[in-house]
């Protein structure tokens, strides 16, 4: 599973911005694997932003409830970020994420910048 992401960028505070991640799979239906984003700042651990399941079960941080959306389109292999009311402690490197059989499978990260 190769992930590819893109759609970071610098913004103000309450401005929005879309992640958007493709992934390129062999051998194995893009519909299993659970598909997600994280992010982590330097010194910091990662950490979920959010991830959604084959049937669509999202599961998010509590520090972005009600702001962030993820979906995805199993048909184009991709999933989506939609970050909206961003804060500055949104700033962050955002990697994709898909679990299948027990593994990690992660993207090359895009940084998300918002300043005050």
């Amino acid at each position: 599973v190769q992930l590819q992401a893109s759609g970071g960028g610098s913004v103000q505070a309450g401005e929005s911005l879309s992640l958007s991640c493709g992934a390129s799979i062999r051998y194995i239906p893009i519909s299993i694997i659970i598909m997600g984003w994280y992010r982590q700042t330097p010194g910091k651990q990662r950490e979920l932003v959010a991830s959604v399941t084959s049937a669509g079960d999202t599961n998010y941080a509590d520090s972005v409830k009600d702001r962030f959306t993820i979906s995805r389109d199993n048909a184009k292999k991709t999933v989506y970020l939609q970050m909206n009311s961003l804060k500055p402690e949104d700033t962050a490197r955002y990697f994709c994420n898909a679990k299948y059989a027990g593994l990690d499978y992660w993207g090359q990260g895009t940084q998300v910048t918002v300043s005050s």
